[in-house]
């Protein structure tokens, strides 16, 4: 099964591109954005039944397909700032990364100092990534902010192989389906108070941009900083997860007060947000900077709840 899917979905890939060439004449481009579909809802057949609005216009799709494990690459992003505590979780983690789909490549890197550090490049062989999951430095700002260790890594998603940070290698065009899930406190010290009448962040807001721009998908789990306690804080960080999640498509998977008893349910409900992602494609115009432009995007369907980036980059499957 899971080969088929993979044989289909580089056969559709191979269409996209051939007829890349044709609809730059036209003055569209083929691209790509995922669709996760609500697991209460049944997943819609085929392109024929979904539709996708480009800057509030209807277009069809011509290409809707799951997401093969062979076909994707998760990004657990840890906050090298959590509390100790979050040692507790570590065994969660392991097998989180252990357990994944076989064929899906994963990657395991601390968000610190504005930037992401990891010592294994993505891989599909799990028990090496879980190998490198270990207790976060647990010193209070130790990530400078999230969502600038989040820009930077998805302008320059790294390779597959041995990796001592994400900044080696460059963006690359889009082979696979990428995921990050993030275990944060989600608070932007650089923005200032976390007051909630100092909710704008324009660190956060650049991360939803960057993310959009490189198809990526942002998944998060909150968690307590070390040094960092009170409401205000809870409430800032959540405030900022489900802008992040809900600009890229992705779930801010946990929302409570403080942090959750165990991160087992939500780690195991983003496995089966993986398994319920499909790719659409679609035409769009083909803007004057198409390394930057984005044009905004919905996706509908009869009877299902769908999940989708609000924005995405035109001619991303080039």
């Amino acid at each position: 099964m899971t080969r088929s899917l993979t044989s289909a979905l580089l056969l559709a890939s191979a269409l996209a591109i051939s007829l890349a060439a044709h609809a730059q004449q036209e003055g569209v481009v083929p691209t790509q954005a995922l669709v996760n579909v609500d697991a209460k809802s049944t997943p819609p057949a085929n392109a024929s039944t979904l539709t996708v609005a480009i800057n509030d216009r209807k277009q069809p799709l011509t290409a809707w397909l799951p997401v093969a494990p062979a076909n994707a690459q998760v990004a657990l992003l840890i906050d090298d700032g959590l509390r100790e505590s979050v040692g507790r979780e570590l065994d969660n983690l392991r097998s989180f990364v252990r357990t994944l789909a076989p064929g899906v490549e994963v990657l395991v890197g601390y968000m610190q100092y504005g930037r992401v550090v990891a010592d294994q490049g993505f891989t599909a062989d799990h028990t090496l990534a879980a190998s490198t999951v270990h207790l976060p430095a647990g010193l209070a700002g130790m990530s400078a902010s999230p969502y600038i260790c989040l820009s930077d890594f998805v302008k320059n998603w790294p390779s597959s192989g041995p990796s001592s940070s994400s900044g080696s290698s460059g963006p690359s065009l889009r082979a696979k389906a990428r995921f990050i899930l993030m275990l944060t406190n989600g608070v932007d010290p650089y923005n200032g108070s976390t007051s909630s009448m100092n909710q704008g962040s324009p660190y956060v807001d650049n991360a939803v941009a960057d993310a959009q721009r490189a198809g990526v998908a942002v998944y998060a789990i909150y968690f307590g900083d070390a040094g960092m306690e009170g409401g205000s804080v809870n409430n800032s960080g959540q405030d900022y997860l489900n802008q992040i999640a809900e600009g890229t498509g992705g779930i801010n998977l946990w929302e409570g007060i403080g942090n959750p008893v165990s991160t087992a349910p939500f780690l195991s409900k983003f496995q089966s947000a993986l398994a319920e992602t499909y790719i659409a494609t679609f035409n769009t115009p083909l803007g004057n900077n198409p390394a930057h432009d984005l044009v905004r995007v919905k996706f509908t369907a009869a009877k299902t709840k769908l999940r989708a980036p609000e924005n995405v980059r035109p001619g991303n499957v080039e």
